[in-house]
Order: structure tokens, then C-alpha cells, then sequence
């Protein structure tokens, strides 16, 4: 079945149904956020209730992701400032626990703002065709921006992508970019030459019941933007294939590698972490292998936000457990929403990102026995 993640119109149909019967209660709300009333029930969990939900009552047929807009944040503060201090430091112990404790997660997940970027943001003409979907946008401090021969023609410069800082607050370790549209093929070659990317990782099928992402890449070799991208190799490998192509631009020409990982689970149960915690391992990998003057990892799905958050946040994450010996999983979403919204967009994806990090502090804790 889909996912409804890479939809950002489906995120929280199962929650809003278990929440509509307060919505009367709620309409008097309404006179502060006219098109959206939301609250956190934070004290209703503080007060021992076992519930923590942010409840979000759209209007109906408006076009706000779920969880979208002008939040009374938890614990009174604004949600810029919630992004730049959650924190929740787990040890071994406690991740091994906290992975398993649906509840608790589902508190923490709630209460942490998305910061989707306001449409009004963006308003160009034009622009619709270089969107996948028109409430994932860039955040605009981050965005990655093309270079032009035109720089006062914004559309040149433009494509749905943010630059993500990595382990340690390294700047831009990654970009978070939508799957390609047949619009936006060219825009990202583009941008994988600008940023002298060594590697590409794709988590979706080019489609789920409908297009996810177009098939940017070639058979045998194919010229974008001036760009030459020809197929050195494709290897299949149980739960995702490697291609490696050679760009050719003008003299130069480069080594880039392409993971593509075609089996995202539906259900995000523990046993379903090890192919993706092998595929963060495998990039890692190759990552320590490319030139130093290589630039980011590019890491895309269909939205860009969902899948692509889990990635990048594992990956991150992963490099935090060996270095310091524990993981911050709350403070890595915190990190990569403030550049890009909706990063790790699901209850769901939050907790499998914890089933992936307690798989990996087995395996090192196994292999430190060893």
C-alpha cells in the first residue's frame, strides 16, 4: 500500500478522526486562528492522562499539511525557539525502553512543531510547475540556490531543496530535495554538478499508486544542462541498487554514486530496521571514500521530508552513538526541521528512527564484546 507520508495531505487523517468529537468544544478557539485551531494537551499528560496529541482541526478543502501553521507551542514557547532547544539525551538503556514505549514517543513527536514554510512565502509566478506538492516548500534561509546567468530571474535559481547541517553541526552535510518532476529534471542535474554531490540517495519507487518521482537518470548516457551523465555500472543488492555514473561537464568529469532503496517498509516494525540502517552504513561508507573536495549527500523521496528525514537523521544519529555513546533523537528533528519543515513527517517514522538506533547499538555493543 502508499504511504500516506509522501502525501502531505494524508498525514494525520487517522488522528484528526480520533479528535474531532471536541471540535465544538474547540470552535470558541477559533477566533484566534480562524483557518486553524490547534492545542497541545501537553498538561492533560503532565496531569497523568496517558493521551498527548496536538489536535488540529482544519477547515475543510484547506490545503495546510496536517500540523501546518500558527502554533500555540508547547511549553509556551515560540516554535523557532522549541526547534533550537528540545532535547532528550538517550543512553542505551533508555533508547533500548524509549523505542518500545509508543506512547511516550507519540507525546514527544506531537508537541514538536513541523515548520512548514506559509505558501505566501513564495509567491511567484510560475512556480507551481517546480513543486511536486504545492505546501512542501523550501525553507528559505537554507533553500539551495542555483546559479544563474540570470540571477534577477528567480525561477532560474529555484528548486525545492535545503541544505542540512550533519553530525556536529557540520554545514551542509546533506541536501533534502523533492522527488524530480519531469519539469525539474534539468534544475536538479543542475544542482548535483553546482554542489559537486559523490552521491545521490533515493528512498521511493517512481511510483506508489501514483508518480512519486520521475526517472531522472539514463539507460546508457543522456545530457542535461550541458551535463553528460553516463551508467559506469548497476549493481542489485537485496533491498537496493547502487549505479555509478560518470558526469561530464565542459573538461571535467566526476564520480557519482546512486542509492536507490526500493523497499521502505509499510509497517515500521523493529524487524523492518536493518535494510535501512545497512544502506545508512553503506553511504556512510562511501562518503569516507569520496574526494575531499566532494560536497553534500543528496537525499530525496517524493516530498522530500518523510523518508528523507529518516535517512538523514539515522545517518547522524548513528555517528553520534559511536563518537559520544549516546543519541539525542528529539534534538536531530529539531535540527533538521528549523532548515527544512516536516523533516521525520510521521508518529510512525519517529519511532521506527528509534527502532533503527536501538538495532545499531546492539550491533555495536555485540561487536565491542567481541
Amino acid at each position: 500500500g502508499e504511504e500516506k507520508d509522501e502525501h502531505p495531505f494524508l498525514g494525520g487523517e487517522r488522528q484528526r478522526d480520533r479528535t474531532m468529537f471536541i471540535c465544538n468544544f474547540m470552535q470558541q478557539m477559533s477566533a484566534h486562528t480562524p483557518h486553524l485551531c490547534q492545542l497541545t494537551l501537553a498538561e492533560s499528560h503532565r496531569r497523568g492522562s496517558n493521551v498527548s496529541l496536538t489536535l488540529d482541526m482544519c477547515t475543510p478543502g484547506c490545503t495546510e499539511p496536517y500540523g501546518y501553521g500558527a502554533q500555540l507551542s508547547p511549553r509556551d514557547q515560540s516554535a523557532q525557539e522549541y526547534l533550537r532547544q528540545g532535547t532528550h539525551v538517550l543512553t542505551p538503556a533508555m533508547l533500548h525502553t524509549r523505542a518500545m514505549d509508543d506512547q511516550s514517543l507519540q507525546a514527544e513527536f506531537y508537541e514538536t512543531p513541523m515548520n512548514f514554510v506559509d505558501p505566501k512565502e513564495y509567491n511567484y509566478p510560475g512556480l507551481v510547475r517546480k513543486n511536486r506538492y504545492k505546501t512542501i516548500l523550501p525553507n528559505t534561509h537554507s533553500r539551495v540556490i542555483l546559479k544563474s546567468q540570470d540571477e534577477d530571474d528567480f525561477l532560474s535559481t529555484y528548486i525545492n531543496a535545503n541544505y542540512l547541517k550533519g553530525y556536529g553541526d557540520e554545514e551542509q552535510a546533506y541536501i533534502a530535495t523533492q522527488g524530480p518532476t519531469v519539469n525539474t529534471v534539468g534544475d536538479f542535474w543542475r544542482m548535483v554538478w553546482q554542489e559537486r554531490s559523490p552521491i545521490i540517495v533515493m528512498i521511493t519507487n517512481l511510483e506508489e499508486k501514483n508518480e512519486k518521482c520521475a526517472e531522472y537518470w539514463p539507460e546508457d548516457t543522456v545530457t542535461h544542462e550541458g551535463i553528460e551523465i553516463t551508467v559506469v555500472s548497476v549493481t542489485q543488492e537485496d533491498d537496493y541498487s547502487l549505479r555509478v555514473f560518470t558526469l561530464k561537464c565542459g573538461e571535467e568529469e566526476r564520480t557519482l554514486r546512486h542509492y536507490w532503496y526500493t523497499s521502505w517498509p509499510d509497517q515500521k516494525t523493529p524487524d523492518k530496521a536493518p535494510p535501512l540502517l545497512e544502506l545508512v552504513q553503506q553511504v556512510d561508507g562511501a562518503r569516507e571514500e569520496a574526494l575531499p573536495s566532494s560536497g553534500p549527500i543528496i537525499v530525496h523521496c517524493s516530498a522530500g521530508i518523510g523518508r528523507t528525514g529518516c535517512f538523514i537523521a539515522t545517518s547522524i544519529l548513528c555517528k553520534q552513538l559511536r563518537t559520544e555513546g549516546v543519541v539525542d533523537i528529539l534534538r536531530a528533528t529539531c535540527q533538521l526541521r528549523l532548515d527544512r519543515g516536516g523533516m521525520i513527517q510521521t508518529c510512525e517514522q519517529y519511532q521506527f528512527v528509534h527502532h533503527v538506533l536501538s538495532l545499531y547499538e546492539k550491533q555495536l555493543s555485540r561487536s565491542a564484546e567481541e
